[in-house]
C-alpha cells in the first residue's frame, strides 16, 4: 500500500506550514556571521509614553495666549503613547496564509482504487458539509460546491494545528540564559547538559537574542565560544541551532552545489518543501552571504529538465490562491495525461508548469482528478514517465502536497538506516522542523516503521550529540 495514497492524516501539510519559525521574518544579514536584526523591546526599557511631557505642562506658560474659540485646546495636541505601534501591531513573522484554506482530507482517493464496474466512486470526490451531502450522488460535484468545500471562510472545516517540539519559552530572559551559558563554559571542563537544555528549549529567534546579550555582557561571540568548547557532531548541531534559519538553509544549498559534484537530494528537500516567503528570504540570505544569486548557482550546477524545475521553484512564485477551481483541476489533469501516458515520449514542460505554479490545494485536486481519469495514482505515472533526479523531485512535490510529515519521516529513516548515518541530513531535518511539525514527523515515523524516532536516534547516535537530538524532541 502506498502510504501517500488515501486521505492524508495531517491536513496542515497540504500547503504551507501553520507556524513558520520566526527567524524567517528577520532581515537578511550582512556578509559574515548574520545577526537577527533588531532585538524585540525588553521590559526594562522605559515606557515611551512617559518620555514626552504632557502638553499640559506647556499650557501653563503664558508666552502664548490661549485661543478662546475655533481651535481645540492644546493638551490634545500630542497623541497618547498608544499612538506608537506596539510590538503586537506588526504582522506576525510567519506571514503564511490562513490554514483554513486547505482542502479537507477526505478529498483524496483511497489506495484501494475504484470499485469494479462502477466508473466514478460513489463517494463525492470533494467533501462537503453533511448538510450539503446527498446520498447516492455520483460523479463530479457542482463546481460551486467544490469552491465552498475549499473556501477559506468555510465554517465546516477546522484545521488541526501542527505539533512543534520546540516552542518559544515564556517568560524569557536572554541575559539569564547568557549567564548560564557563560558559567557552563567558564573554567576547566564544560557543562554540556546546561548548554543542551538552554539551546534545545529556546526558539531560533530566542537563541539569537541570547547571543546578542552574551556579546553585550561579556564582549565575546557565543558561537565562537561554543565551537571552542564542543567537538564533532555535537559541535555541528550546536552551531546549526545558533544559526538563523534562512542562513542555515542558504549554507546547506551552497554546500550542495559547491565543489565537485552536486547533492541533488539537498536541493530537492529544500526547494520542493519551502513556501514562497521562505524561498525569497533564503535567496536574500544567500546573496548577502555569498555575493551570488541562488538561481545562478543552481542553474550552473544542474542540467536538463531538472535544472528547469529548480529554476521554476527558485522563483518562489507558486499560486497562493487557496480556493480550488474544480474545472481547472480537471483540465490540468487531462493536460498531464496527454503530456505523459497518452503520447510517445513525455512533454516535461507541462509537468513542470503545473507542479511548480499551482497552489498545493489545487495540486491535491489535480492529483485526485488524475486518478479519476486513469484509475491509478499520479505517483505511479511519474515513476513510469521520468527517471533520475527529475523523477525524485516531482515525486517529492506530490508527497509534500499530500503529507509533509511523512515525507520528512522517510528522510529521517533514510538518514539512519543501514551502515553509518547521514548526520548532516539528520541534523538539518531535526533543527529546521522542530519549531514547525517535528511532533507530527515523529508520529508518522512510528506509524510507518513501527518504531519510535527516539529509539532510532538512541540506537544510531551517542554522547552529547544524541542528547541534543533527543532534546529537540523534548525528551531530554
Amino acid at each position: 500500500m502506498n502510504p501517500y495514497q488515501g486521505p492524508p492524516r495531517y491536513l496542515h501539510n497540504i500547503g504551507f506550514c501553520n507556524s513558520a519559525p520566526q527567524s524567517f521574518g528577520n532581515p537578511a544579514p550582512m556578509p559574515g556571521y548574520p545577526t537577527m536584526g533588531y532585538p524585540a523591546p525588553q521590559p526594562g526599557y522605559p515606557n515611551t509614553g512617559s518620555g514626552y511631557p504632557q502638553q499640559s505642562s506647556y499650557s501653563q506658560q503664558q508666552s502664548y495666549p490661549q485661543s478662546s474659540s475655533g481651535y481645540p485646546p492644546a493638551p490634545q495636541g500630542y497623541p497618547p503613547s498608544q499612538g506608537y505601534h506596539s510590538a503586537q501591531g506588526y504582522p506576525p513573522a510567519q506571514g503564511y496564509p490562513s490554514a483554513q484554506g486547505y482542502p479537507p482530507a477526505q478529498g483524496y482517493p483511497t489506495s484501494q482504487g475504484y470499485p469494479p464496474n462502477q466508473g466514478h466512486p460513489s463517494a463525492q470526490p470533494y467533501p462537503q458539509s453533511r448538510a450539503q451531502q446527498s446520498p447516492g450522488h455520483q460523479g463530479y460535484p457542482h463546481s460551486v460546491q467544490s469552491h465552498q468545500a475549499y473556501n477559506i471562510s468555510s465554517p465546516v472545516y477546522s484545521e488541526p494545528k501542527s505539533k512543534p517540539t520546540v516552542v518559544p519559552v515564556n517568560p524569557f530572559d536572554p541575559r539569564d540564559d547568557a549567564a548560564v551559558l557563560r558559567k557552563a563554559m567558564k573554567g576547566f571542563g564544560t557543562d554540556e547538559k546546561a548548554i543542551i537544555q538552554v539551546l534545545t528549549r529556546r526558539s531560533n529567534e530566542q537563541r539569537l537574542r541570547i547571543a546578542f546579550e552574551f556579546k553585550t555582557l561579556y564582549g565575546k561571540d557565543l558561537v565562537s565560544d561554543l565551537k571552542s568548547e564542543t567537538t564533532g557532531k555535537f559541535e555541528d548541531i550546536v552551531v546549526a541551532l545558533m544559526t538563523p534559519l534562512p542562513q542555515f538553509y542558504a549554507k546547506e544549498l551552497h554546500d550542495a552545489t559547491a565543489g565537485i559534484g552536486t547533492d541533488e537530494d539537498v536541493l530537492i528537500e529544500v526547494m520542493c518543501t519551502m513556501s514562497n516567503h521562505e524561498i525569497n528570504v533564503i535567496k536574500q540570505a544567500y546573496t548577502a552571504i555569498y555575493g551570488t544569486l541562488l538561481e545562478d548557482d543552481l542553474r550552473g550546477d544542474t542540467s536538463g529538465n531538472f535544472k528547469r524545475l529548480m529554476t521554476s521553484l527558485c522563483m518562489g512564485n507558486r499560486s497562493e490562491n487557496f480556493h480550488v477551481d474544480q474545472n481547472q483541476a480537471r483540465e490540468d489533469a487531462r493536460s498531464l495525461l496527454q503530456a505523459g501516458e497518452l503520447r510517445l515520449g513525455t512533454d516535461e514542460s507541462v509537468f513542470n508548469a503545473v507542479l511548480c505554479s499551482r497552489s498545493f490545494p489545487q495540486l491535491a485536486a489535480i492529483f485526485q482528478e488524475y486518478q479519476f481519469l486513469t484509475g491509478h495514482d499520479i505517483d505511479d505515472a511519474i515513476k513510469a514517465e521520468f527517471s533520475g533526479d527529475l523523477e525524485k523531485a516531482l515525486r517529492a512535490i506530490v508527497k509534500v502536497v499530500r503529507n509533509k510529515p511523512l515525507f520528512f519521516a522517510e528522510r529521517l529513516h533514510k538518514s539512519m538506516k543501514g551502515l553509518g548515518t547521514n548526520d548532516r541530513q539528520l541534523i538539518r531535518i531535526m533543527v529546521t522542523r522542530c519549531e514547525v511539525d517535528l511532533g507530527d514527523i515523529a508520529d508518522m515515523f512510528q506509524s510507518k516503521y513501527g518504531e519510535t524516532l527516539q529509539s532510532w536516534i538512541e540506537g544510531d547516535c551517542s554522547g552529547h550529540y544524541k542528547k541534543c537530538l533527543l532534546g529537540l524532541l523534548g525528551l531530554y
